[in-house]
């Protein structure tokens, strides 16, 4: 429980009728004062006295009279945040140090992001979910807390979109309630377009669409959530990690955070088209407002006409380029606001299910069993060895007789035995090398002999 966790006056300072001043004081300790390292009483005092220094006393005091003396003023302030639970003093070597309480910084530094009003990377927030979802399929045995992970960013980013829609409405219910016309203009490109449309709603329609990674993340978390093995391999990873008592749990939590992250990314388009409606709304309300800021002066067409009787009253003849039409307006139809079109709905077409060729499918098994053939492997070589040596000790590669291409492929890898696979058989056979030649047909190469060690 949070309020469990914080000292039970700490909300005070944010309560009282100077919460503005106390508020932005913690905000500049937190920032610029009070870091990792804890700091001197008389360092803090005199920041809290030179902050103070810029407000008004009435905002300063609250409801709690200070003194106008800059000395007792800091002090009492400073025993205000120290009283209610905000900073705590102790002794370094005699030397009083000051600190944020330990549960109180994790609540500033919520109040200090808000107050920044930091907004979400879209594309870094997709890219998070996709590379939390690929290292854990990647290695599930050792990464399994990146699915978790995955899970809460993309329940992170799906609470993102969905503010971001809710921020939007809200703004557009205080530009409709403004019936001051220019504050309304104001709240429309301060507290819209700038906080939404450009920072956050932009990026979902530039050409670098931070979505076009959301087909990945979708058949990733599908094929992983159909995939037994893999559910099987991230839960014995979580009994691993010591983050679930049995598999059967573990399972679950697994199908879970993969269920999740599918959810989030499949049923995106509903929160953008929520996004996508406030928009045009608030663009058609806004060009309506222009449209009956413009209207036309009723005198203008007399003042026009005098201005051009006067003209041609006038003794200097005025010279019109032949290009100038004066009865034509200078702005046209491409000139007037017309409201944003509705995105037309795309025509999603079943993928036809191909059957599969027997033909590539026999192409498919030649190929591995080629690879399976042409590959050398301990224990093909060891086979091969054991059938020739028998109950020998040693065994002469002159004496060894090549009858097929299988023979001979793994002959020709013989005579490195000792240091093959990591030197895996160098343990059971040792070789040696001799002075005369082997010319068998297939190969010819100095002669060697196979020795199995004692005890293999």
């Amino acid at each position: 429980m949070l309020f469990a966790q914080l000292p039970d006056e700490l909300f005070k300072p944010l309560a009282a009728s100077s919460r503005g001043f106390n508020a932005a004081l913690l905000l500049h300790l937190h920032r610029r004062v009070l870091g990792a390292e804890p700091v001197r009483k008389a360092e803090l005092l005199a920041e809290i006295g030179d902050f103070a220094a810029g407000w008004s006393d009435p905002e300063v005091g609250g409801d709690e009279p200070i003194s106008a003396d800059p000395a007792e003023r800091r002090a009492a302030l400073y025993r205000r945040l120290l009283e209610t639970g905000w900073l705590i003093e102790r002794r370094e070597r005699y030397v009083p140090v000051v600190e944020f309480d330990p549960e109180a910084r994790l609540l500033l530094e919520e109040l200090s992001r808000l107050e920044r009003g930091e907004t979400r990377s879209y594309g870094g927030a997709v890219l998070e979910v996709l590379g939390g979802l690929e290292s854990a399929l990647s290695d599930p045995g050792s990464r399994s807390e990146a699915l978790s992970n995955a899970a809460r960013a993309a329940a992170a980013f799906l609470s993102h979109v969905r503010g971001l829609a809710a921020g939007m409405r809200k703004v557009e219910e205080r530009i409709l309630r403004e019936p001051d016309r220019a504050k309304t203009f104001r709240l429309f490109f301060e507290e819209f377009v700038e906080r939404h449309l450009i920072s956050d709603y932009r990026t979902l329609h530039t050409r670098f669409n931070p979505f076009r990674f959301r087909a990945s993340v979708v058949r990733e978390a599908g094929r992983a959530l159909r995939d037994a093995l893999t559910i099987r391999a991230l839960a014995e990873g979580l009994i691993r990690e010591g983050r679930s008592p049995d598999l059967d749990t573990a399972q679950r939590a697994v199908r879970s955070d993969l269920a999740q992250i599918l959810a989030v990314f499949e049923g995106l388009d509903n929160h953008l088209d929520a996004v996508d409606a406030v928009v045009a709304r608030l663009e058609r309300r806004i060009g309506a407002a222009l449209h009956v800021m413009d209207r036309p002066d009723p005198s203008g067409v007399e003042r026009a006409a005098a201005m051009l009787r006067a003209i041609g009253l006038s003794e200097i003849a005025p010279t019109v380029a032949p290009d100038v039409a004066l009865l034509r307006p200078p702005i046209g139809p491409a000139h007037l606001q017309a409201p944003r079109a509705r995105k037309s709905a795309i025509d999603v077409e079943p993928l036809p299910d191909l059957e599969d060729d027997p033909v590539v499918d026999a192409f498919a098994a030649a190929k591995a069993e080629f690879r399976r053939r042409t590959t050398v492997t301990p224990e093909s070589m060891t086979a091969f060895v054991e059938a020739r040596l028998g109950r020998a000790l040693t065994l002469r590669g002159s004496q060894i007789a090549i009858t097929d291409v299988d023979d001979f492929i793994v002959f020709q890898r013989l005579r490195e035995i000792d240091v093959l696979f990591d030197a895996r058989l160098g343990e059971r056979f040792t070789v040696a090398r001799l002075n005369g030649r082997v010319t068998n047909g297939w190969l010819d190469c100095p002669d060697f002999v196979l020795e199995r060690r004692r005890g293999a």
